[in-house]
């Protein structure tokens, strides 16, 4: 019933930046936390960061200072604005969205497809 569509991932150099994109579609009621994992090869996905629909925000000690999320709760999107990137920040990034959706509503948890982001020493 939900769709999530990513975009922004790419090749960068160390140092660079990139913006990550995720719009939220379907019957969606409501949205409540906002985030972004990644997955580097070999290595268990983790917590990037994530936002409430408050806008509070939570962050990886490993990205504190570098990441940035935000989200536009009128176009139901969340990004991710990354900056100084380091190679080891290369891995596949998914976005994830909870909220309420449907007729009645229902609980929902979606993932996104992923996007690579790769960054060259």
């Amino acid at each position: 019933q939900v769709q999530l569509v990513e975009s922004g991932g790419g090749l960068v150099q160390a140092g660079g930046s990139l913006r990550l994109s995720c719009a939220a579609s379907g019957s969606i009621f409501s949205i409540n936390a906002m985030g972004w994992h990644r997955q580097a090869p070999g290595k268990q996905r983790e917590l990037v960061a994530d936002i409430t629909r408050g806008g509070s925000t939570n962050y990886a000690a490993s990205v504190k200072g570098r990441f940035t999320i935000s989200r536009d709760n009128a176009k139901n999107t969340v990004y991710l604005q990354m900056n100084s990137l380091k190679p080891e920040d290369t891995a596949v990034y998914y976005c994830n969205v909870d909220g309420r959706a449907g007729q009645l509503p229902k609980y929902f948890n979606s993932w996104g497809q992923g996007t690579q982001v790769t960054v060259s020493s």
